[in-house]
């Protein structure tokens, strides 16, 4: 997920309709340049070598989403062709792929969800990465100056620094010392992990 603004002037995209090594392209209404999607990168026309800013964002399930945010509006182009029968699964290559300040890791999502709570490092930066079910969510383990360590605590997360507790889906602290303190969010994507590694050929690899 991208921020669509370059230099104050918001953008409009539009599927481009072909590959850029296997994956994505759009196309912008202004200018006609082609972007790659997992980069959000203009890879020909005026706007070449542009790039927009990668936002935070969750994997999660439609049911999860709407219990955190149950006023959420859907854009459904046809809801008569919609199916909600149909899961993705994930398959033992797929991966969560972060980054953050120059800094590229991959996460098997099957490693992660078996972990379950991460205290990890993305370039010299504390990240912790909580996998459970069909969710995944990525934060920056800092509140102010102070590094977090992470712990599961029933339904969310406790810190071993303060015993405060977290809501995992919000990043936020829901009780204790660091009541009311929001972490961070880390952009990222999901991928295949060929596909991963052919984007960011010099991402780590997270291994349990």
């Amino acid at each position: 997920m991208h921020d669509r603004r370059v230099d104050g002037e918001t953008y409009v995209f539009g599927n481009a309709g072909t590959l850029f090594m296997s994956a994505m392209t759009w196309f912008d209404h202004q200018t006609g340049s082609i972007w790659s999607q997992p980069w959000g990168r203009a890879i020909d026309g005026p706007l070449r070598g542009v790039e927009l800013f990668l936002l935070p964002s969750q994997v999660t399930t439609w049911g999860s989403w709407k219990a955190e945010h149950p006023h959420t509006l859907a854009m459904v182009n046809d809801l008569e062709q919609m199916s909600l029968r149909g899961r993705q699964k994930f398959s033992t290559n797929f991966v969560i792929g972060l980054v953050l300040s120059g800094h590229s890791k991959a996460y098997y999502f099957t490693d992660a969800r078996a972990v379950g709570v991460i205290n990890d490092t993305l370039g010299d930066i504390p990240i912790v990465v909580w996998a459970h079910g069909d969710n995944f969510h990525a934060y920056v383990r800092r509140a102010g100056e102070q590094i977090l360590t992470f712990e599961k605590a029933d339904e969310g997360l406790r810190d071993r620094e303060t015993g405060s507790t977290w809501d995992v889906a919000r990043g936020l602290a829901t009780a204790g010392p660091l009541q009311g303190e929001a972490l961070q969010g880390v952009p990222g994507s999901t991928a295949f992990d060929w596909a991963w590694r052919d984007f960011y050929p010099d991402s780590e690899f997270y291994a349990p």
